[in-house]
């Protein structure tokens, strides 16, 4: 990479607007310079940043862009790293970097859209293919967006119904010990479902849908035996999946259906012996046409910055940890 000094003045001068921007004692400043790599070097509203050309550049346009917010709101760490999150810098200049079609998903509270390429090129898989895979770690968005697609979709009329399946995996607890009858005893692993749809559609309208069955939200074992038509079917937390559950669920799908199958590999609740079904299907249908596969990372979560960290932090110890064993 060249290194590069990027001069730029913020227009119009506005004090408090700078205030806004740098924050208390530049913090804000000092967070994109951790997460980009740059140095930024101001006086007034005359900016100077220096660092890798692209990470330059990228931080010049996140600047502009963040004193124009700053103009109507009040910008704080959280806004930032959103911010950071779309500007995406860690990918820029890569080769395969195409940014596909935007696509925009509108909802009870405004309107959903993809944070980055990589979330972008999700949305846009899932627009163009039947079947869709989006594997990652916790706060990449894998779900919420499944979710907002499935919820545009029976919106729209291109589905008449919408199916949210989760297997029901022991974590610790023996569902058999659990109070209250199947359906309670499940509920809490539906219950990240339930959430966004609520989030979404508003609580009394998903509660009249679920009740006429047009929103159904069920254990993965339910599937066995049925055909899915004119449906919008995700299967979440799909590393949790046997092989023979992963192979039944998607042959359920039937004409004028789509799959979204999302899980995250770290998080792998099945016993020790047994292989994941998603980490099968990955390996079996990773050439198959019409399959659409996302790959997300540390650098797509959009939740606190320390997720990121703690995700990284955990890659490098299971990096070690593989290496190890291999030695």
């Amino acid at each position: 990479m060249t290194a590069a000094q990027r001069d730029f003045v913020l227009e119009p001068q506005d004090g408090d607007r700078l205030a806004n921007l740098n924050g208390p004692f530049d913090e804000h400043l000092r967070q994109i310079e951790s997460r980009l790599g740059v140095q930024i070097a101001n006086r007034g509203n005359v900016f100077r940043v220096s660092g890798e050309e692209h990470a330059a550049i990228a931080a010049e346009r996140l600047l502009q862009a963040l004193y124009a917010d700053a103009a109507s709101e009040v910008l704080d760490p959280q806004r930032i790293h959103l911010r950071l999150s779309e500007a995406n810098v860690e990918r820029l200049g890569s080769a395969d970097e195409i940014v596909p079609q935007e696509v925009s998903i509108k909802v009870k509270r405004g309107s959903v859209r993809g944070r980055g390429a990589n979330q972008a090129r999700y949305l846009h898989a899932i627009a163009t293919h039947d079947i869709n895979f989006g594997v990652g770690p916790a706060g990449t968005g894998k779900t919420y967006l499944a979710v907002a697609m499935a919820v545009d979709a029976l919106n729209e009329g291109r589905v008449q119904r919408l199916l949210l399946v989760r297997p029901a995996v022991e974590a610790g607890e023996k569902l058999g010990f659990l109070p209250g009858d199947l359906s309670q005893k499940v509920d809490p692993y539906l219950r990240p479902l339930y959430d966004a749809l609520y989030e979404m559609l508003g609580v009394e309208k998903v509660a009249k849908l679920l009740e006429r069955n047009v929103i159904e939200i069920a254990p993965l074992a339910y599937m066995r035996g049925r055909t899915l038509n004119d449906a919008y079917v995700i299967l979440d937390e799909a590393q949790n999946t046997s092989i023979e559950q992963m192979k039944m669920f998607l042959t359920r799908i039937g004409y004028g259906s789509t799959a979204v199958v999302t899980g995250d590999m770290t998080q792998i609740d099945l016993p020790k012996h047994q292989k994941s079904g998603l980490k099968d299907a990955i390996e079996v249908l990773k050439d198959v046409k019409g399959i659409s596969f996302t790959f997300f990372d540390a650098r797509d979560v959009v939740r606190h910055p320390l997720v990121a960290k703690i995700v990284q932090a955990y890659d490098r110890r299971d990096a070690r940890d593989d290496g190890n064993e291999k030695a």
